[in-house]
C-alpha cells in the first residue's frame, strides 16, 4: 500500500491547490513545484476536482461514481462468497440425504 513517509493533505489545501491552478494560469506542474508537492499529486486532484465539475473526459469517473463502483464491488464480492457457501451446504445436505 502506501509508504509510511506518505503526506496526507487537507481537503481545504488540495482545494486551494486546484483555485490556485485555475486562477494563476499557470501549469499544474509549475503549481506544484510552488507548493512543494508532486506534480502528479496535485494532477490527479485537479483531474478528479473537474469530474466532479462535470469538467472531465466523458469516461471519467466522479468521486460519487467511484464510491458506488467500489460499493457495489464488495458487495457482489460478499455475495460471491453467499453462494459458494450456499451451494458447499447444499452439496452437503444432499449427500446426507442418500444415507
Amino acid at each position: 500500500m502506501g509508504s509510511k513517509y506518505t503526506k496526507r493533505y487537507t481537503e481545504e489545501f488540495k482545494r486551494d491547490a486546484i483555485a490556485l491552478v485555475d486562477s494563476s494560469g499557470k501549469t499544474v506542474t509549475a503549481v506544484a513545484r510552488e507548493l512543494g508537492i508532486s506534480s502528479e499529486s496535485l494532477r490527479g486532484w485537479y483531474r478528479r476536482a473537474k469530474a466532479d465539475q462535470g469538467e472531465g473526459a466523458p469516461s471519467e469517473l466522479t468521486s460519487a461514481e467511484r464510491e458506488e463502483l467500489r460499493r457495489l464491488r464488495r458487495e457482489n464480492r460478499e455475495q460471491q462468497q453467499t453462494i459458494e457457501i450456499l451451494k458447499k451446504a447444499t452439496a452437503f445436505f444432499v449427500k446426507e440425504s442418500d444415507r
